[in-house]
């Protein structure tokens, strides 16, 4: 076998990555990825598309599902023209269409609540609340978290959450007022409401939560949904582990 044609064979699939929504979020899974392929020794094949948070908002305020899935669907159309063979949204407010999304993409779709979805049976968490935009939050995600009870936080709570979920993702940093005043908020919930975790719905929490830092019982939705999109690439995985485009 010639050189190049056993590289062929080797190449892994180009993951097209819908980005902006919002940066932190897109350079968190960037980082996660590419860091994944270097312990593996692989070359991480990626393209990236920018979309406009703003524009995901507007379409999500208006209840417009099948106006934000034409939209997310045009830069998933140019990600497969640019050669990406596999497709992920890493945020959760955009997966508001997730159905639209999977019953019209051009290309394979990483589902973020199948991740979640998953942990959720795997710890067999019962009760849980949320973290993320007020979309997000008062939609109880959206209906697709499986059949776990989803407790809302008070009017009060929600407003900080969202508030500060908005921050993060302007300006992709955070404060430690911030980090501590989401901390209490989660031990009320747990104390008060008799939550089992926290859901962290929302990538750009990530930036003043981590696994070393995080003082309450979490799931965070951006580790199960790069854990799924890594063994899916990897092949570790079944093809049905995400969704696939009609035909």
């Amino acid at each position: 076998m010639l050189p190049d044609e056993k590289e062929v064979m080797n190449k892994d699939r180009c993951l097209g990555l819908v980005g902006g929504l919002g940066v932190g979020a897109t350079i968190h899974y960037y980082r996660a990825l590419a860091r994944a392929y270097e312990e593996r020794g692989r070359n991480l094949e990626i393209v990236i598309a920018h979309a406009e948070t703003s524009r995901v908002f507007e379409y999500v305020q208006a209840g417009d599902r099948d106006g934000l899935a034409e939209y997310l669907i045009g830069f998933i159309r140019r990600l497969k023209a640019a050669g990406a063979e596999v497709a992920v949204i890493p945020a959760i407010t955009p997966h508001y269409c997730v159905r639209e999304l999977i019953a019209a993409s051009p290309l394979p779709l990483f589902n973020i609540f199948d991740a979640l979805n998953d942990e959720l049976t795997r710890r067999d968490i019962r009760r849980v609340a949320v973290f993320g935009t007020r979309y997000v939050m008062e939609s109880s995600l959206y209906g697709l978290a499986g059949d776990v009870e989803i407790v809302r936080a008070t009017s009060a709570e929600t407003d900080y959450i969202h508030k500060t979920y908005l921050e993060l993702l302007q300006k992709a940093t955070g404060t430690e007022e911030q980090y501590r005043n989401l901390t209490s908020i989660a031990h009320t919930l747990l104390q008060r409401d008799g939550v089992e975790v926290i859901i962290l719905a929302g990538t750009d929490l990530s930036v003043i939560f981590n696994e070393a830092n995080t003082g309450f019982p979490y799931i965070d939705c951006a580790a199960t949904h790069l854990k799924q999109i890594l063994l899916g690439l990897f092949n570790e995985a079944p093809v049905s582990s995400f969704a696939t485009p009609p035909n």
